[in-house]
């Protein structure tokens, strides 16, 4: 290698490699079809290999591509983190923040949170990923999350909220046309909507309760907010927030005597606990999700 290749040659190289075909991360990256191939050509030349192979599928990318992903996707994330943190002046609470969120977190709790947050601080403004992947707060993927699984992590600062109680609810309409469960094994007997992959964290979670599984969900999804769509539609019985199935006067609790405890943290890197924009967000974050 004569000389090191200049970020965005590894930009336009990661984008081609999530688009699959350089039209796609030229628009992605708002720049031209051949500029996007003279970047790749540029970067292939500087490390001497190959990085894609043309198949009827698009490019594919070779096993130095695969080699160099990783660090190109850190490189990414560094440098989104390099300019959130550029984003606002020190000691005052404004620039960028990017928070991780499980989704029904993200579309049921937080909305109220980030309006108040940002009507007492309009300088703020708010990146949020919502997925149920954990984010890696060391490489700053984000820069706050909200957790429902304790981290691990070391060089983090985690603040542990009341844990979230979950309960079994259906829609009103298909209690009346299916009948209202009274007991836990009733419940193998109604549609029940739950997971289709498996975690170490559900399985936690049905310990003691043999008809959740799999195998007997009539609608299984992994995401938490598909599952609550189906529930408020009377597709069968699942398992909800309380406090959100509360909201709506549709929604019935069924088999009371069953709570699980969710856990809830909010968490960030201990590195940003004196940056007032941060610490902002952060203790927002907290007093908003404590309130049940």
């Amino acid at each position: 290698m004569g000389t090191d290749p200049d970020w965005a040659l590894y930009r336009t190289f990661l984008a081609v490699l999530d688009g699959g075909s350089l039209s796609a991360a030229a628009r992605e990256l708002g720049l031209t079809q051949p500029t996007v191939a003279r970047h790749v050509d540029t970067l292939e030349d500087a490390l001497g290999g190959h990085l894609f192979v043309r198949s009827q599928r698009g490019l594919e990318p070779t096993e130095l591509a695969e080699a160099l992903r990783p660090h190109a996707q850190i490189m990414a994330t560094t440098a989104a983190a390099l300019l959130r943190t550029a984003s606002g002046v020190p000691g005052t609470i404004a620039g960028t923040v990017r928070i991780s969120a499980s989704d029904v977190v993200g579309v049921e709790h937080l909305p109220p949170i980030l309006t108040r947050l940002r009507r007492d601080h309009p300088s703020l403004t708010i990146e949020l990923s919502l997925s149920d992947r954990v984010d890696d707060l060391i490489a700053r993927e984000a820069d706050i999350a909200v957790r429902m699984t304790e981290p691990t992590q070391t060089a983090l600062l985690a603040r542990r909220l009341p844990p979230v109680p979950l309960g079994f609810h259906a829609h009103r309409d298909y209690l009346a046309r299916r009948g209202t469960p009274e007991t836990a094994a009733d419940l193998a007997m109604h549609d029940l909507i739950g997971y289709d992959l498996e975690t170490p964290a559900l399985r936690a979670l049905a310990v003691g309760m043999p008809w959740v599984d799999r195998h007997g969900f009539a609608l299984r999804a992994d995401s938490n907010l598909a599952q609550l769509a189906a529930i408020r539609a009377g597709f069968g019985i699942g398992i909800c927030q309380i406090g959100i199935a509360k909201r709506d006067p549709a929604l019935v609790r069924v088999v009371p005597e069953i709570t699980m405890p969710l856990p809830l943290w909010i968490v960030m890197h201990e590195d940003l606990k004196t940056n007032a924009r941060y610490r902002a967000v952060f203790d927002a974050l907290a007093e908003g999700l404590a309130v049940p």
